[in-house]
């Protein structure tokens, strides 16, 4: 077994995507010496590759909010619907979901929407930082729920005015408010909600600067490795053991996505958390091109213009670790376009390669980030779900803060790794 940067002051972080990226970027921006290890090669894909691009502070609600789980129940009989729970007999399933049961009241989504709104309105800050140093297709002109009916019209207005409660701005439109806001796509709709504040990006592009930047900065990316085993003295991680090697360091970040939890059990943290499958399918010539990302309200459909191409990604489909493509899945992305955008049809779809990667979901919706309760070298950055690639900066701002011993720019104690135990 090969030994690996076997230096104390090291901090080794399992995971190379966006997470694993914006706080190696952070760490050596703070004279931190940094190894990162993914399991893909160089250059492979991952679930920070595919998926929307969007930043959204709009994003204020967690997943756990009342009405999630009658409405998960009507679609999950719906191999097309937007939600899909893959029937099987699984104890980390069974308390996942638990959880997500426990969790959905307006109790918490009242506890947590200033924190999800301060981690965003960050991250987009701390975008807005980074794409003054590289161009990786950041466009600050918003992000549109388009509603097809007047019950989601009116339903999306109630979400508007919560987040100008707390200082997120929103505004109504009716169908030829949109249409004056984005004329350059025919859209047959009741109306939309904007949020001027959201952002989009091609995640690919990001992925491949925050790769360079950490390689600028003098940082270690090993590519290809899954990490198989933990190895502890005195308490401590002493290294992570995999495919023939050995990485050694003093502290260590555990930001593997949906298969964090395998790890962190070797560290006697059972962290609920599940594997939530999304698809995406990219237009090179799409029939019209938005201005604006946007989300299908009813469809549950992203949409983001990336250049020239434009980009649909949706469903949560969670049947733990599989990557395979449910042509059925897809099917229901495909279905939505054409009520929604009258002159896309399913045709312009041939041909078109989806995509697919795993989301990693807590039960609460809300990342988890911080210490592994009684490891004090480790850290626990993962459980993002839709929200990773827009809250990665912060969280790589974070992580490095608790590396370093810096004081949070505010409280992330509702993001504890343990808050289950």
């Amino acid at each position: 077994m090969t030994g690996v940067n076997q230096d104390k002051d090291r901090v080794v972080i399992l995971g190379g995507g966006v997470i694993g990226l914006c706080t190696a970027y952070y760490a050596l921006k703070r004279g931190l010496r940094v190894t990162v290890v993914q399991r893909e090669e160089e250059g492979g894909d991952n679930c920070s590759m595919g998926n929307a691009g969007m930043i959204v502070p709009s994003h204020f609600i967690p997943l756990a909010a009342p009405g999630m789980i009658p409405k998960g129940l009507r679609w999950m009989f719906n191999r097309e619907s937007p939600f899909y729970v893959r029937p099987r007999l699984d104890s980390a399933l069974i308390r996942w979901a638990w959880l997500f049961h426990r969790s959905s009241t307006d109790r918490h989504v009242a506890a947590s929407r200033e924190l999800l709104r301060d981690l965003n309105l960050e991250s987009r800050r701390l975008f807005v930082e980074l794409g003054g140093d590289d161009d990786f297709g950041m466009e600050q002109r918003g992000m549109l729920m388009l509603c097809k009916s007047a019950k989601g019209l009116e339903e999306e207005a109630a979400v508007a005015e919560a987040a100008r409660e707390i200082g997120i701005d929103a505004e109504v439109l009716d169908a030829a408010g949109v249409a004056r806001l984005d004329p350059s796509v025919t859209m047959d709709l009741a109306g939309a909600v904007h949020f001027p504040q959201d952002c989009h990006l091609d995640p690919a592009r990001f992925m491949r600067s925050m790769r360079r930047r950490v390689a600028d900065l003098g940082g270690e990316l090993v590519s290809g490795i899954e990490i198989e085993s933990v190895e502890m003295s005195q308490g401590k991680v002493a290294a992570l053991a995999g495919g023939g090697h050995r990485f050694s360091g003093g502290q260590f970040v555990f930001a593997g996505g949906s298969w964090t939890p395998g790890l962190l059990r070797q560290l006697g943290l059972k962290l609920p958390l599940q594997a939530g499958k999304g698809y995406s399918l990219t237009l090179s010539g799409p029939p019209e091109l938005p201005r604006c990302c946007s989300i299908f309200v009813e469809a549950k459909v992203a949409v983001t213009p990336m250049g020239g191409r434009l980009r649909f990604a949706g469903t949560m489909e969670v049947g733990g670790l599989d990557l395979s493509v449910d042509p059925a899945r897809v099917r229901g992305i495909v279905k939505s376009v054409n009520s929604y955008f009258p002159k896309f049809n399913e045709s312009d779809f041939e041909g078109v390669q989806p995509w697919a990667g795993l989301r990693p979901v807590s039960p609460d919706g809300i990342p988890y980030l911080g210490k592994v309760p009684g490891v004090e070298n480790a850290i626990a950055a993962t459980g993002h779900a839709m929200m990773g690639l827009s809250l990665g900066p912060v969280t790589g701002s974070l992580a490095t803060g608790l590396l370093t011993g810096d004081v949070p720019f505010r409280s992330i104690e509702a993001m504890a790794p343990g808050r289950f135990s």
